[in-house]
């Protein structure tokens, strides 16, 4: 491996071809102060690019600030001058560590960085389901005035947290006011944090029987990976609301509508999605299933957060190793 950055001056061409930067004209103008001959765009338009668009974007760059973009071998052999890439957001599953260190680019990233919007999604999708907040809208936007339609309260549910990560602990800070009976579940040790806020750490076939509300905050990879397929759906109380913040791909999407339809669990209110944008109608017109496209750290305050670490990756940055945080499982 050799270091690509190494004995070299520091970055001047950088690209930053993630939509969601420019949304924050602030970021904008915050870049070019220190990299005048930025390329940006500023256009919106492709979220999701291959990685031919990513080559031709990057093509003659330096540096790059990146969202959904892939980051593979392949990317990485066809731009040789790139040294440094920075991530706009926390999730890595797009990001090949081993190729980067074979090529020996550099990571600018920084966890936890948009850790309370997603947390506050996750809560009020929590009350959105527990509340039939979306048929309840539907049949009034159909005409439909009723009045008596009961849900269920937030405060004294059990909630199941499994990935106590960053996110996961910032959404159990913020069920505190609730009185919540929390469970959580991690392959990390969490004892420490679970105790300081009345968490029982319980194994995955504990949370899923016993959560009334369950919420995901697990990064995708081999592991996780279709974690919820049909045995686990099985397996979770039929007054489940399960919520997705972490990532598509987690959930079995084609079973989860079938547990959504026969009933073996009472709602699902997703973010992230296997392929997004979504395109399963099936599933994301069902009464009881609420989707959001993906907005979890879509708020002013993450998009600042998260653009000024990703600025600051520029020159804060590591080579990966597969096999260590935050590349566990590659």
């Amino acid at each position: 491996m050799a270091d690509r950055s190494a004995g070299l001056p520091p970055v001047k061409r950088i690209a930053v071809p993630a939509v969601s930067f420019a949304q924050h004209p602030g970021l904008v103008e915050h870049l070019l102060d220190r990299y005048p001959d930025a390329k940006i765009n500023n256009e919106g338009g492709i979220h999701y690019r291959t990685e031919e668009e990513t080559i031709a974007y990057l093509s003659g760059c330096e540096a790059a600030i990146i969202s959904f973009e892939i980051i593979s071998d392949r990317v990485l052999s066809a731009l040789p001058e790139l040294r440094v890439v920075s991530k706009l957001g926390v999730g890595l599953d797009r990001v090949d560590p081993l190729a980067m260190r074979r090529h020996g680019v550099r990571l600018g990233w920084t966890p936890g960085v948009n850790k309370r919007a997603v947390a506050e999604l996750a809560l009020g999708l929590a009350i959105t389901g527990l509340r039939h907040v979306v048929p309840c809208n539907l049949g009034i936007r159909a005409g439909e005035r009723q009045l008596t339609r009961l849900g269920r309260q937030l405060s004294g549910r059990v909630v199941g947290v499994h990935g106590v990560g960053q996110i996961g602990q910032e959404f159990i800070r913020l069920l505190q006011p609730f009185g919540c009976r929390v469970l959580g579940c991690d392959k990390e040790d969490r004892s420490e944090f679970c105790a300081r806020y009345g968490v029982e750490l319980v194994q995955p076939e504990e949370l899923y029987a016993r959560s009334e509300v369950l919420s995901i905050h697990l990064a995708l990879n081999p592991h996780t990976r279709m974690l919820y397929d049909t045995d686990t759906l099985r397996n979770l109380r039929p007054d489940c609301v399960l919520i997705n913040t972490g990532r598509g791909g987690i959930v079995d999407e084609k079973v989860l509508y079938r547990a959504l339809t026969e009933g073996w669990i009472a709602a699902a209110a997703f973010d992230v999605f296997e392929e997004e944008p979504p395109t399963d109608d099936a599933l994301l017109n069902l009464p009881n299933f609420v989707a959001t496209p993906h907005m979890g750290a879509s708020s002013v305050e993450a998009r600042w957060e998260m653009g000024i670490t990703a600025i600051k990756g520029l020159t804060d940055n590591f080579i990966p190793v597969p096999g260590k945080y935050p590349f566990e499982f590659s």
